[in-house]
């Protein structure tokens, strides 16, 4: 959406930037996160294509990032308003104090009414460290921050029952409740054309934030005045419904910032204790054990089919948990010689992220 066949779509910088300006003016807090580095590069440079080579294409984000919030600048600044720019990689956000730092930065801003401008830090960013794409990043931005609303602007309207550029009787789903796999199976047949990293990223920043009790809209940035609309009441695009229960900032970041080192398989009895029941993952439900991590660490757990149910901080290594996975709390002693814990990972470093848990409020750091 913010770029053309010859670089930045100058008018929809220039339209978003007015309309944040006039959301601020009625007292809302907005951060933006906002790709087009590459696309700005490509024209300074005067390539017709993006390079193959990962250099050379970090090497063109950093020329077109430096575009790119300058034309910010000039557009905000017609209407009296300030940005910053704020580079991060996914390091930045897997380290709490990292994370905690971004946070108070980016709160700090928001107080001198300093608009944050947000981009993944493409020049130094490697595979292992990446976000992805805008949408997730703007998803973990969203729980970081608490926001109250995730506005993901495309150039479709919203998510339709169809890929509507193929078929004219497509419909436009105005409301969605819940996120399952035939959702992402809809959006995965849309073609990713549409906006960073097409439909089925925009579906799975959804997930993500309405589990962690935030809504999220997607809507059509290059309709006039979108934003406005938006904020006045009026329906525009696909409104997702977050889950009842608020989680707290530390558990959206256990579940969501923090990238997995190793993946715990569990047995049908601990699935219901953590899910259902909202408990601590025993030794005894773990069935088996993928990756090399250690104490403190964060790691994926997984249904016997194979699904991910959510992510935790474990208490112990993978070489001590494949030890006791399959024994009584009461046994860990006799097979470790120790037992500093009771749980492989406690209900406190616990989170749910496939939208049917029990719940938990909060919004602790």
């Amino acid at each position: 959406m913010l770029t053309e066949d010859y670089g930045l779509n100058l008018n929809i910088v220039r339209s978003i930037s007015r309309q944040i300006c006039r959301l601020i003016d009625r007292g809302l807090e907005v951060i933006l996160v906002s790709s087009g580095a590459m696309s700005a590069g490509m024209r300074k440079i005067g390539l017709s294509r993006r390079p193959d080579e990962i250099p050379k294409r970090q090497a063109v984000s950093a020329v077109g990032q430096a575009g790119l919030i300058m034309e910010y600048e000039n557009a905000f600044e017609r209407y009296g308003s300030k940005v910053a720019q704020i580079l991060l990689t996914g390091d930045n956000l897997s380290n709490r104090k990292m994370y905690l730092n971004a946070r108070n930065t980016l709160c700090t801003l928001l107080s001198w009414q300093v608009v944050p401008i947000i981009n993944e830090n493409d020049t130094v960013a490697i595979e292992s460290i990446k976000f992805g794409d805008n949408d997730n990043l703007a998803a973990l931005i969203t729980l970081m921050m608490d926001a109250d609303i995730l506005i993901v602007l495309s150039d479709i309207d919203g998510l339709y029952n169809r890929d509507p550029r193929r078929f004219p009787d497509a419909e436009l789903i105005p409301v969605i409740s819940t996120i399952g796999k035939n959702l992402e199976k809809l959006a995965s047949d849309i073609p990713g054309s549409l906006g960073t990293g097409g439909m089925l990223s925009k579906i799975k920043a959804a997930k993500k934030v309405t589990s962690g009790g935030i809504p999220m809209i997607i809507a059509n940035g290059n309709s006039p005045d979108v934003l406005e609309k938006l904020f006045s009441g009026q329906s525009c695009g696909t409104f997702f419904e977050p889950s009842k229960a608020r989680m707290a900032s530390r558990k959206c970041w256990i579940g969501y910032s923090i990238k997995p080192e190793g993946v715990l398989y569990l047995d049908d009895g601990a699935v219901t204790a953590i899910v259902r029941r909202g408990k601590s993952l025993l030794p005894s439900g773990i069935v088996q054990v993928d990756g090399e991590f250690g104490i403190g660490a964060a790691v994926e757990f997984k249904s016997p089919e194979g699904e991910i149910l959510g992510a935790g901080l474990v208490n112990y290594s993978a070489a001590d948990v494949r030890k006791i996975m399959g024994l009584q709390s009461a046994q860990i002693s006799e097979r470790l010689g120790e037992k500093p814990y009771d749980e492989v990972i406690h209900r406190d470093n616990l989170v749910i992220t496939t939208g049917c848990a029990s719940g938990e409020s909060g919004r602790g750091q």
